[in-house]
């Protein structure tokens, strides 16, 4: 059995809204107990069937354990798999096509691009067929009855024209795959994203009397759609604006779209004053006015500090590689340090640099793709533009790709690891008693001031609200400073 929850007043007030039918969303900062409300809203409701939607399976299996009898818990895509044919749910698991012979099968041969450096590089069939693939996933994400060229995605290294003159050339070749997709008499393998579109586009009806939706703010747009139109039903969303860091892959700000009454968790009980008034801080940089609170009875210490090292439990970076070279600097530095990312996703960098060494084109990992040659590798990753690949680069220059091997082979378990190592994306949701966030976020000087755009900040309030006790942001001193004064 749950225990009980004693509600806040922020949290009763949303109880009470609820109890009066009509739609909600509940603005939550980090830590701020929104699955508690969540399940408090769920008790209000228990007279009434219910469903708990999150953004992902994880999410949904943890919370699952939470709610009263009366709610089910799942994600979007598995309500829509349990709806659509099972013919069509059943091409799920058939072996894909790769994106060369999709390419050869439409025609497609390959291109010259300029790059943003002024070079020029080589798109393959490969790489056009894969960008025809992700296409499909974007458009079929999105609330679009059609694909269409801004569906498609290009690497930010090509220019800007010749990105636009991609995506509308290949935008015809979407539109076909997802006719090919969705055909009755396909037998071709789909990604999971389809049948939830085909489920979404038949205009669905959720028999439920209410709809919680947890994580909002990273909501695709076809999910936003679909839930617009279960009139019939009473929908709760939940989520923290200041935590969307999904656009990469489609995610609209449903917080900002959802026109509904407002309610706000602003008290956080992951961390004490401390945190709060720096998350508060960079809240103010995106434009919010109302404070996070903390919690007086949690300790919350900021090291500022590199001569202090304190111990932790979790560094933070932004980029895969960054990652793998902290978890390299630990591993030398004897210590059983974890990392969320599988071997695979290491020894991939160390197959595309052996390519790149031997003059061949690596498609995999991606941050190699446009690459002709280790050398292009190394004057990307020492430019303005490139800086993020630098720390995988001076691993292959100073220790070679056998020592990426070797290093895919030496993760310690999480649960056995003196501390974990994560991309801020890979850490949302989670927290840590001791924090450390390494600066390798994209701060720009422009005008000899330093900004940084709202993307970025909002993944480093993401990472500065993982912590409970002791935040080290040494790191970022020089960064954060200059952010603050103006």
């Amino acid at each position: 059995m749950a225990r009980l929850i004693r509600p806040t007043p922020e949290q009763q007030a949303i109880v009470d809204a609820v109890a009066g039918g009509s739609d909600l969303k509940i603005k939550a900062y980090a830590g701020a107990g929104k699955t508690s409300t969540l399940r408090l809203v769920a008790n209000r409701l228990a007279h009434q069937r219910g469903i708990y939607l999150a953004f992902n399976r994880e999410i949904a299996e943890h919370a699952r354990r939470g709610f009263p009898p009366n709610v089910m818990a799942g994600t979007v895509h598995s309500l829509a798999y349990r709806s659509v044919s099972p013919a069509l749910a059943a091409r799920v698991s058939h072996p894909a096509e790769p994106p060369h012979e999709l390419a050869a099968r439409y025609g497609i041969g390959p291109v010259e691009v300029p790059l943003v450096t002024g070079k020029t590089v080589e798109l393959t069939p490969f790489e056009l067929g894969r960008m025809i693939v992700d296409g499909l996933g974007r458009f079929c994400r999105s609330a679009d009855d059609a694909p269409n060229a801004i569906h498609v995605p290009v690497d930010e290294k090509i220019d800007d024209k010749a990105a636009d003159w991609l995506r509308e050339g290949l935008s015809p070749y979407v539109a076909r795959l997802w006719s090919e997709s969705t055909d009755p008499r396909g037998r071709s393998a789909i990604i999971p994203d389809v049948y939830l579109k085909v489920w979404a586009q038949g205009h669905p009806r959720i028999e439920s009397d209410f709809i919680l939706f947890d994580e909002a703010q990273d909501s695709d747009g076809v999910m936003l759609w679909l839930l617009n139109r279960q009139a019939h039903s009473q929908i709760v969303y939940v989520g923290d604006p200041y935590q969307q860091i999904y656009e990469w892959r489609g995610a609209v700000n449903a917080m900002a779209q959802i026109d509904a009454p407002q309610h706000a968790l602003t008290e956080s009980f992951r961390f004490g004053h401390t945190f709060a008034t720096l998350a508060s801080r960079l809240l103010g940089l995106l434009g919010e006015q109302t404070a996070v609170r903390g919690q007086g009875t949690i300790g919350s210490i900021i090291v500022e500090d590199p001569m202090v090292a304190p111990p932790v439990d979790a560094i933070l970076c932004r980029k895969n590689v960054s990652a793998i070279w902290h978890l390299a600097a630990g591993v030398e530095a004897g210590h059983r340090p974890s990392i969320r990312m599988s071997p695979a996703e290491i020894v991939a960098y160390a197959d595309g640099a052996d390519r790149l060494l031997e003059g061949r084109r690596a498609y995999r990992p991606a941050a190699f793709s446009l690459f002709k040659t280790w050398k292009d590798a190394q004057t990307f990753a020492r430019s303005a533009a490139g800086a993020d690949l630098l720390p995988v680069v001076r691993i292959v220059d100073e220790f070679g790709t056998g020592y990426l091997r070797s290093l895919a082979q030496r993760i310690t378990p999480e649960a056995q690891a003196d501390y974990v190592i994560s991309t801020v994306h890979r850490a949302k949701g989670l927290e840590w008693k001791r924090v450390k966030v390494i600066n390798d976020f994209l701060f720009k000087y422009v005008d000899g001031r330093l900004t940084v755009e709202e993307d970025e900040l909002r993944l480093l309030y993401v990472a500065c609200t993982r912590a409970q006790h002791v935040l080290d942001v040494s790191d970022l001193r020089e960064a954060l400073l200059p952010l603050f004064r103006r």
